[in-house]
């Protein structure tokens, strides 16, 4: 049962794109996709917690995050198929951690957990709160985005993820991006 939140095995580049909430993951992703001629994995939570809101006016709950999980690594395994020799993410179940810890008083579910630590990814990119907070139906941290930008770093260095943290405009963020993705293509 627990297999639907496990990385199918591949031998492509795997990318993420993390942090907190409005600091440009999607359009990178969407950016490094182009790029590199392959396909992007989307946060599967966004459409998800989308509809909830929509349908019944309510925000993400603790019973929530395994579907959230479940939908990402879905995508993640369809994409993954589809990729050429890298494949983008635009969240991870890692990132789903975060918010769990974050949102639900350190509490994030044991299946989650073990997931997030699991699965694995070649590079972490990291993206600073330097561009302006965009408001929207989902979006709700505008006044804690240093604080959460921490916590995103402090989880990485804490299990030892390989990451860069892009500051800038988006031309600048690309291009440390690419730069750094390329050393690791030529290894």
């Amino acid at each position: 049962m627990e297999e639907k939140y496990k990385q199918e095995p591949s031998d492509i580049l795997k990318v993420v794109l993390f942090g907190p909430e409005s600091t440009g993951k999607t359009t990178l992703s969407e950016q490094l996709a182009r790029h590199y001629h392959t396909v992007w994995v989307p946060e599967y939570a966004r459409d998800y917690l989308q509809d909830k809101w929509n349908n019944e006016r309510k925000t993400c709950e603790p019973d929530d995050l395994l579907p959230i999980a479940e939908g990402q690594m879905h995508l993640e395994n369809k994409l993954t198929k589809k990729a050429t020799n890298i494949l983008v993410c635009d969240t991870d179940l890692l990132e789903t951690k975060v918010y769990s810890e974050a949102y639900y008083i350190g509490d994030c579910d044991p299946i989650l957990e073990k997931y997030a630590l699991q699965n694995s990814y070649d590079l972490y990119l990291l993206t600073y709160i330097d561009i302006p907070w965009e408001e929207d139906d989902l979006r709700d941290k505008p006044n804690e985005r240093e604080e959460m930008f921490n916590y995103f770093k402090r989880t990485l260095e804490k299990y030892e993820k390989n990451f860069i943290i892009l500051k800038g405009n988006k031309k600048q963020r690309l291009e440390k991006a690419i730069n750094q993705i390329d050393q690791l293509l030529n290894k």
